[in-house]
Parts: structure tokens; C-alpha cells; sequence
């Protein structure tokens, strides 16, 4: 079922998002070399309750999932795609890739926030695959209005990622947010145009491409988390939680 938000339950959304998205940013600005991931976990976690909030992903499990997610942050890390387990061991390296993936639990409202940053210098591929993600995103916000469809969002991603020369991941989805952490509809990045559920204004979505330079495919490490691309290519995942309005989407998880 998927479920419409009032305008005082897209407030505090709101409130929210904007908290979430201050504090994703300055996890951010504490990537670089030499640093554990564990580190960005902790900063992660001290920020949201700080703010009142708590972290949405630590200890989250499905029916699907054999253990509880350990941590409150995701930090997933060049062939890494999503839901990466920070941990002491895992040192940042100069060049590599880290995507970073926060959901907090606000004023019982959930909103969900991802970036991918470079750790230190990066190539010009990299530069190119965080870049043309984060407009990948844009393109799928931009298809959002009432009365479009989930396949225009799905389509208007895949296109731009596909003719800048990546691949977006199949078998992963962005969702439906809010009341819970994850809820109807799934949202593909990839479809065609006038498929899927109608949307309609009030629905609050999580987009997220997850981009690969190389093939499509993934694997499940042996944490049983984390999604990784099978031919060991570099990965990015971008994501914000917006609402369905009238005219076009409004972003809940910005600073702005």
C-alpha cells in the first residue's frame, strides 16, 4: 500500500531531511585518507541523537536479512554499491571511492540521504562516475509530478547514465519512505515511459541511483550486507527524499 503524507506530517519531514542532510554533509567533510570508516560511523550516530533523532539503519532487519545491520551509517567503498559495514579495519585509502548512505528516524518520521565523495585526489573516471550519479538524480527528480508515472523516473535515469557511458544497478531499488524506513512503491532506476504506479501529490519517495562504470551485476559479501559489482568495478549511489507535488517534486532532504 502505498501511502499519502499530510502537509503537517511533510513539515516535519521536512524538519527532518534538513537535519539529516546537515549532518550527512559533515560526515562528508571528515572523508580522507588514513581515517577508519568505524570513525565516520560514530560521528554519524552522535550527530542524529544530538539532534534528537535516531539512526534508522542500525540494527534494521527484514524477513529477508540473516542479522540485524550492525551500524548507523552505510560506508561503501569503491566496488562497494550500497550498505557497506563501517568497521575498525577499514582505513581510507588516497583514490578510493566512498559512498556514504544515512537514514534518521525524526519526531517519528523517517527521511533517507546518500552522497558518494572522492577520498582525496580523484581520477578523471571517478570525477566523471560521482558527477554524471548525482545528475542521474537530478534527472529522476525532474521527471516527478502528479500524474507521471514511477517508469518516467526509472527511464530518465537509465538514459542519462547509459549515454554517459555507465550502467545503473537492476536489482536494487530506490522506495517509498516515511511512516517506516522503506514502503511502497519501488522505484527502479531503470524502466520505460507511462509504466508503474501514478503518482500522486503527497507520496514521499527515496530515489537512488547506484551507478557502475562496468557490468550491472552484483554479489552479497560474505557480511551479508554488503552489495558489491561482480567484475569488481568502481561504484557511486546517490539519493534524496522528496514529496510529490502538483507542479513537480519538492527535495525534503536539503539545506535549502
Amino acid at each position: 500500500m502505498i501511502t499519502i503524507k499530510t502537509p503537517e506530517e511533510i513539515k516535519i519531514l521536512r524538519e527532518g531531511g534538513k537535519i539529516l542532510a546537515s549532518i550527512l554533509y559533515q560526515v562528508a567533510k571528515k572523508v580522507r585518507p588514513g581515517i577508519a570508516t568505524i570513525e565516520l560511523d560514530k560521528m554519524a550516530e552522535k550527530l542524529i541523537k544530538e539532534a534528537g533523532g535516531e539512526p534508522s539503519f542500525k540494527n534494521y532487519k527484514t524477513r529477508e536479512d540473516k542479522i540485524p545491520f550492525p551500524a548507523s551509517l552505510c560506508v561503501s567503498i569503491n566496488d562497494e554499491v550500497v550498505h557497506g559495514i563501517p568497521s575498525e579495519e577499514m582505513i581510507l585509502k588516497e583514490g578510493d571511492v566512498a559512498s556514504l548512505d544515512l537514514g534518521m528516524k525524526y519526531k517519528n518520521f523517517y527521511t533517507d540521504m546518500a552522497i558518494t565523495v572522492p577520498v582525496g585526489e580523484a581520477s578523471p573516471q571517478v570525477k566523471k562516475m560521482i558527477e554524471v550519479t548525482k545528475k542521474s538524480l537530478e534527472k529522476g527528480i525532474g521527471e516527478i509530478k502528479e500524474g507521471k508515472q514511477i517508469g518516467d523516473i526509472g527511464h530518465a535515469i537509465q538514459t542519462y547514465v547509459e549515454k554517459n557511458g555507465f550502467n545503473a544497478v537492476r536489482n536494487l531499488v530506490g522506495h517509498g519512505v516515511g511512516y517506516k524506513a522503506h514502503e511502497e512503491p519501488e522505484i527502479p532506476n531503470f524502466g520505460r515511459k507511462r509504466t508503474g504506479e501514478v503518482l500522486k501529490r503527497g507520496m514521499v519517495l527515496a530515489l537512488e541511483p547506484m551507478i557502475i562504470v562496468g557490468l550491472p551485476e552484483l554479489i552479497l559479501a560474505n557480511d551479508n550486507w554488503t552489495w558489491k559489482t561482480k567484475d569488481g568495478s568502481l561504484a557511486a549511489h546517490f539519493e534524496h527524499t522528496v514529496v510529490v507535488t502538483k507542479t513537480g517534486a519538492k527535495i525534503l532532504t536539503s539545506l535549502t
